[in-house]
């Protein structure tokens, strides 16, 4: 039987507090780079001076510690719990949202939480609570992906129960009909996480999980790679381009997570996030 590690759920949130503040201030290198590379590849001239405004954006953000945008997002994470792990000192949730309280106050984030939204919408003033989606894995590490979701990106993103009888076809459809409606709104170009299968609910977390990967990653099944490559192609043929002021890049990758489904069922979700892909990932 293997022996238990203890960890103090403080050092989750030390770490958490870290990575709300990188995130926004530091774009990650795959996305970093991708937009380097458009500055080199748009067709457009106008879309080709909007790469090199992302650029000098996201540097000075690096540069001053400053948000590289104004929505700091809601902060969401995928966290993997090994079940050799004992996590002391207090609740876990708590603690992962007293990471992201401390990180929002200290990094001079933008609370962007509102409670009661029905209502009266008022602001929690420290950006929480935040998302979490937990699983129970091997080992005896904690292994945490912080993404801070904004709320432009996110409106955009859709669910569709597709009749299973569209299949493909009809998925493809379902993501340039997303594209084409969200149009400049989530300030392209955009990175987009496809899920397919599982139910309602699961749908929508595959989807936002796909946004986890790297810009550059290949799937190791052919399958799902073929699938990310069309669905970029057609969604970049749309011509929406930079900030939606036309050109042949308005999207910056796809990522598809798939998982089986009922057989009544074709459960699919967009989720839209921006070219600020804010991410970060840590192991304790």
């Amino acid at each position: 039987m293997s022996p238990v590690r203890e960890l103090d759920v403080a050092e989750i949130t030390a770490a958490v507090r870290e990575m709300c503040m990188t995130a926004n201030y530091d774009l990650p290198d795959d996305v970093y780079e991708a937009l380097k590379t458009g500055t080199q590849t748009e067709e457009s001239p106008v879309g080709k001076a909007v790469f090199e405004q992302l650029v000098e954006n996201a540097d000075i953000a690096r540069a001053d510690r400053v948000p590289m945008c104004q929505d700091t997002g809601f902060a969401v994470f995928f966290v993997n719990v090994g079940q050799d792990v004992h996590l002391g000192g207090g609740s876990f949730e708590e603690a992962l949202n007293e990471g992201v309280r401390r990180g929002y106050r200290d990094g001079f984030l933008r609370k962007s939480i509102a409670a009661e939204p029905a209502h009266a919408r008022r602001n929690t003033t420290d950006n929480t609570p935040c998302v979490v989606h937990t699983s129970i894995v091997p080992g005896d590490r904690v292994e945490l992906w912080m993404m801070a979701k904004g709320g432009g990106a996110e409106n955009m993103s859709s669910l569709t129960m597709l009749k299973p009888s569209q299949g493909w076809p009809g998925m493809v459809q379902a993501v340039l009909d997303t594209v084409s409606r969200a149009g400049a709104n989530p300030c392209p170009p955009i990175v987009l996480g496809v899920g397919i299968g599982g139910t309602i609910d699961m749908v929508t977390v595959l989807a936002k999980k796909a946004l986890l990967r790297d810009i550059g990653s290949v799937p190791a099944d052919e399958r799902i790679a073929g699938m990310e490559a069309e669905l970029l192609a057609k969604v970049n043929l749309l011509g929406i381009g930079p900030q939606g002021l036309g050109g042949t890049q308005t999207c910056l990758a796809v990522f598809i997570e798939e998982m089986p489904c009922h057989i009544a069922s074709m459960p699919m979700a967009v989720n839209v996030q921006c070219h600020a892909q804010r991410h970060k990932h840590v192991v304790l």
